[in-house]
This record gives C-alpha cells, sequence and structure tokens, in this order.
C-alpha cells in the first residue's frame, strides 16, 4: 500500500508550504491570504491521496467498469471538492477575495495533479510489464 506516490505527496506538502513560508512577507504585502493557502495546501494533499487510492484500485482492477467508475469518480470527485473549497473562499471573502490566492490553488491542483497521474503511469505500465 505504501509506495513512492506517498513519499512525492508528502515531499510535495513540505515544498509547498516551505516556499509559503519563504514567500510569506511578498504574499501579505500583495493581499494573499496566507493560511487560506496553507489550508489548500493541507486539504489538496489528502484529497490527492484519496483519489490516488480510488484510481490505483481502478487501474488494478479487472473489470473495464470498475476502472472508468473509480477512475473517473476519483477526477469529478478531486475537481468537484476544489471547485467547492474556491467558491467558499470567494463567498465568505467576497470583499476581499484575492486573485493571487485563487490562481495559487489552482496551481497547487496542477501540481498535485500531475505528481497523481505521474504515479498511476508507473503502476500501469509496471502491470502491462507483467
Amino acid at each position: 500500500m505504501w509506495d513512492r506516490f506517498y513519499f512525492r505527496v508528502i515531499s510535495v506538502f513540505i515544498l509547498l508550504n516551505g516556499a509559503l513560508f519563504l514567500f510569506k512577507d511578498w504574499m501579505l504585502d500583495n493581499g494573499v491570504h496566507h493560511n487560506v493557502l496553507l489550508f489548500g495546501n493541507l486539504a489538496l494533499a489528502l484529497l490527492s491521496a484519496f483519489t490516488y487510492n480510488m484510481s490505483r484500485k481502478g487501474v488494478e482492477a479487472e473489470s473495464n467498469s470498475v476502472f472508468m467508475l473509480r477512475v473517473y469518480g476519483a477526477m469529478i470527485s478531486r475537481m468537484m471538492l476544489c471547485l467547492a473549497g474556491i467558491t467558499v473562499y470567494a463567498v465568505v471573502n467576497r470583499a476581499n477575495t484575492s486573485k493571487y490566492t485563487i490562481f495559487m490553488l489552482m496551481f497547487f491542483y496542477a501540481v498535485y495533479a500531475v505528481s497523481e497521474n505521474v504515479s498511476l503511469q508507473k503502476i500501469t505500465r509496471q502491470a502491462k510489464a507483467k
């Protein structure tokens, strides 16, 4: 169950948090909500681990319908939860919504999605080689 993906996610989480703390002064000067980014990074790391498990079970499934259900379910749940999180942020901070914060959260989403897809591709290649 523990494979390199989890080390990769933990590494990405630490690197992004390190960058957030390194550039904290610049972000606060430009109106970025630092606490939202910290919470978003944690939420995306946990969500990535959850959707990776779903997708991995789908890749390892013998039935095509189970594969489709798991992989698309993971993708849709990740997208909808991220959309819901950004919407909640925008509604709660209606007057003070920061575009930088939203774009940085979308960048975090892309980083975790790429990390997850690279790991899934490696599993798929290993399964085809057997």
